[in-house]
Formats: structure tokens, C-alpha cells, sequence
């Protein structure tokens, strides 16, 4: 490729400060909208948070620190794995972050509308969510494509109402335990880690944890991403984990794991821990409301991320010219994120049309989307390793601890839990494989990989001229 073939490198404003890029974080990995996923491994899932969390959370949080502030540029995790690997295993990983966005917003947006209806419409039928998720869908596009010092507000935000929610839910669970009990016995037998049907969920703690690496896909929009992302991460990782934590406790404590639904768990939660409270519906709705906008916050961020990683890919000629089509007035990469709608659309109205429910519909579309989001895990730690080995001289302002032992070790850790996650979002441990449920997920892993694969060959041909603006 020459390099009046390839799309020019656009120049970036360094708008985000250490504050910004926590908060980006915090609302990238504390999600609302999956917490009562987690809590529906019953009390062991508190025990599970603190077996993530130390064996998983922190040594992958001290990995993405040690990149981002090693390699800051544009791209993030796609920048680390073409220095470690090369364009094609980079244009593979930015593919499968790139489209996880995409296949995520449907999920994301059926779970917003489900939470709607509940709060004001009841009876509000599937095509109705449907049509909901799908402007939100644009609506998070059009966001995306405005600036991002004012775009950077809604994540800072979403994270402030997060941090709000978790708390009141965990604070009104410690109080109806003084006052009732909980709803769930939490003794040293509930509390164990067994092996079941429960387990199907625990991907979901694993996945909860993820989105270290995000603020790196707009590495050269940090002031200072040497100091502040290993900063953000320390900071943001202990906000987190103790968010999470507190939270679920409060859901036990509130909810028996038989009534804890997908949808309607976190509504249902408020509304049984403010019984009896004066006002205690207009606080639901005001929760309700506020969970929504989370959600919306969430994938804004996310997408933020995940499309300027696909732009950066672009811009090396891992992936078609389109995704580094740039907004000329402030360089946002509107092609990747038009192209993210689209594919948004159509998974949301494909899935229509096989899903008995909203609860259905999106268990499918997260278990689906969310394998697809970790494969460029299973290459991300394994390159770390490799970038050690091959590139000991750039400076490395934070390092992970004990060497080249502790680096490998926290590699394969983080390898092994990624594989697990992977493995138990298609199969319930003691359970055969429901095909019904596991195929048509397969299936669209299977349709995504192999559609990737096309487009990175396309991509990696020698280009025509491109004009970045057009």
C-alpha cells in the first residue's frame, strides 16, 4: 500500500482528563442492566464476585494498564495486537470489538424497552419494544457523532446515575435485612461456589468485569495517558468492584433467586425493598428512568470505544475504507458508526422473528454478542506477554508486578477465564445442550466469523485512493 492509497491519519484534539476517562471507565464496566443476571446465581454469586475479582479483575486491569500506558496511540486494543501479531490478527480482534457493539445494542435497547413497558406499559407487545430499540439504536449513533467533549458528558453522567442506583439498591437491601431477614439464606452452605445450573450465569460476572481497554480507543484524545490511565484504572477497578458487590448483596437480600428476572429484576428490587415507603412509586420510576438512561449511557460509551478502534484499523488497512470515514468538523468516525446502526437494525428485526419474548430475546442476543465480545480477549493477554518479550525497550511507565513470571501468569489467568466464560454461555454445567437455545447462538457466532473474514480480505488488498472526508 502507498501511502496515497491509504486513508490519512487524522489529528485529534486531547480532550479527556484523568476525571473523564474514570468516569469513562466506570461507566464502561458498571452496567446496571446484567447485575440481575449475576445476582441469579443465587448468594453464591457473592462469593463468585470475590473469586473474579481477585483472580480476574485486578490482573487485567494491571495488564491494560501497563499497554495504554506503554502504547497510548489511537486504537487501543487494536494498536497492541498489531504490534504483537501483525495487521490480520489486528483486523480480526478490531472486528470482533467492532462488531460485539453492534450485536450488543439489541440486547441493550430490548432490555431499555422491557424496562419502559414495566414502568408505563405493561401490556406494550414485542414489535413495540422492537421499534423502541431500534431509534435508540440511532439515537446513540447521532450522539456518537458529535463531538467528543460534549459527547464525553453522557458517559460521566451515566456513570454518576449508575453509582446512584447501585447504592440505593445495596443501602435498601442492608436495611430490609435489619428489618426482615433476607430473602435468600445467606449462610457458609449458600455462599459456596457449587457446580450447576446456576453456573449459566457466571459468565455474565466475568463479562460485568470487562472494559479496562476501552479508554485506550481514544489514546490520542488523553491529556496525559502515560499517568492518568493507570491511574483510572486503580481508581475506577476499586469504585467498581465495590459497586458490584454491594449491589448484589442488595438484590439477595431483597428478591428469592426464583423471582430475579432478566428484565424485570432490577424494577422488581426497588419496588420490593421500598414497600411501604411514602412516594415509594414515584422513587421507582425515578430508578426506572435512570436505569434507562444508564443503559443508554453504556453503550454510548461503548460504542465511543469500539468505533474509533475500527477507525484506527481503517486508517492501517486492516478494515474497509468506510469505517475511517470521518465527520469533517470534529473527526468523529461517522462511517463506523452509521455502519454500527445498520448492523443494529437488522440483528434487532432479525431476532423479532424468532423470540417468544422480550426475556427470550434478549438472553439470545447477549449470549450471541457477548461470545462474539470476547474473542479479542483470547488474543489481547497473549500479546501482552508477546509484547515483553519482543519490545522490552519502550518505556513503560506502570508495569505489572513480579516480572516476566507474573506477566505470564496473569496472562493464562486471564486466558482461562475468558475460555470459561466462553464455553458457559452455551452450555449449563450438568445440563445437556439445549440446541434450541444454543444453535441459532452458535450460528451467529459461526455467521460473524466468517463474514469477518471476508471483510479482512477485502480490507487487506491494496486499496483505491480514498479521500478520509469524503
Amino acid at each position: 500500500m502507498t501511502d496515497a492509497a491509504t486513508p490519512i491519519k487524522p489529528s485529534f484534539k486531547r480532550v479527556l482528563g484523568l476525571f473523564d476517562i474514570t468516569l469513562f471507565t466506570v461507566c464502561a464496566i458498571l452496567v446496571v442492566d446484567t447485575l440481575a443476571a449475576s445476582a441469579a446465581i443465587g448468594p453464591s454469586s457473592l462469593t463468585w464476585w470475590l473469586i473474579t475479582l481477585v483472580l480476574f479483575f485486578i490482573p487485567y486491569g494491571l495488564i491494560t494498564a501497563e499497554l495504554g500506558a506503554a502504547y497510548p496511540g489511537e486504537g487501543g486494543i487494536q494498536n497492541w495486537i498489531r504490534r504483537a501479531y501483525g495487521d490480520r490478527w489486528a483486523a480480526r480482534s478490531t472486528w470482533y470489538y467492532w462488531v460485539n457493539v453492534a450485536l450488543w445494542m439489541p440486547s441493550g435497547f430490548i432490555l431499555m424497552a422491557g424496562m419502559a413497558a414495566q414502568l408505563f406499559a405493561p401490556e406494550m407487545p414485542l414489535w413495540t419494544k422492537i421499534a423502541i430499540a431500534i431509534a435508540t439504536t440511532w439515537l446513540t449513533v447521532l450522539i456518537g457523532v458529535t463531538s467528543l467533549s460534549a459527547a464525553k458528558w453522557i458517559p460521566n453522567l451515566g456513570a454518576f446515575i449508575k453509582v446512584a442506583i447501585m447504592l440505593l439498591i445495596g443501602f435498601a437491601g442492608t436495611y430490609a435485612w435489619i428489618q426482615h431477614g433476607p430473602a435468600n439464606p445467606l449462610t457458609l452452605q449458600s455462599l459456596t461456589p457449587h457446580w450447576g445450573a446456576s453456573l449459566a450465569f457466571l459468565p455474565v460476572i466475568v463479562y460485568n468485569f470487562m472494559g479496562f481497554e476501552l479508554m485506550s480507543g481514544a489514546g490520542d484524545e488523553i491529556k496525559d495517558p502515560a499517568h492518568d490511565i493507570p491511574m483510572a484504572v486503580i481508581v475506577a477497578g476499586l469504585l467498581i468492584s465495590v459497586f458490584y458487590i454491594f449491589a448484589t448483596f442488595g438484590i439477595l437480600v431483597a428478591l428469592p433467586v426464583s423471582d430475579i428476572g432478566l428484565i424485570e429484576g432490577l424494577i422488581d428490587t426497588i419496588r420490593s425493598l421500598l414497600q411501604g415507603v411514602p412516594g415509594a412509586e414515584i422513587i421507582t420510576i425515578a430508578v426506572g428512568v435512570g436505569a434507562i438512561f444508564s443503559i443508554i449511557a453504556n453503550l454510548v460509551t461503548w460504542s465511543m470505544g469500539a468505533n474509533r478502534s475500527a477507525l484506527a484499523a481503517a486508517v492501517d488497512g486492516e478494515l474497509p475504507k468506510v469505517f475511517a470515514i470521518l465527520r469533517p468538523s470534529n473527526q468523529t468516525p461517522i462511517g463506523a458508526y452509521v455502519l454500527t446502526g445498520l448492523v443494529s437494525t437488522a440483528v434487532i428485526l432479525a431476532y423479532g422473528l424468532i423470540a417468544g419474548s422480550a426475556e427470550d430475546l434478549f438472553w439470545s442476543l447477549f449470549a450471541f454478542s457477548s461470545i462474539v465480545f470476547l474473542l479479542p480477549y483470547l488474543v489481547l493477554f497473549p500479546a501482552f506477554v508477546h509484547l515483553r518479550n519482543i519490545d522490552p525497550l519502550t518505556p513503560r511507565p506502570y508495569r505489572v508486578p513480579f516480572g516476566k513470571i507474573g506477566a505470564f501468569g496473569f496472562a493464562t489467568i486471564c486466558t482461562l477465564f475468558i475460555l470459561q466464560a466462553i464455553v458457559f454461555f452455551v452450555w449449563v454445567p450438568g445440563e445437556p445442550v439445549d440446541w434450541s437455545k444454543t444453535g441459532p447462538i452458535l450460528i451467529g457466532v459461526l455467521v460473524t466469523l466468517v463474514l469477518g473474514e471476508l471483510v479482512i480480505r477485502t480490507a487487506l488488498k491494496p486499496p483505491i485512493p480514498f479521500n478520509h472526508e469524503s
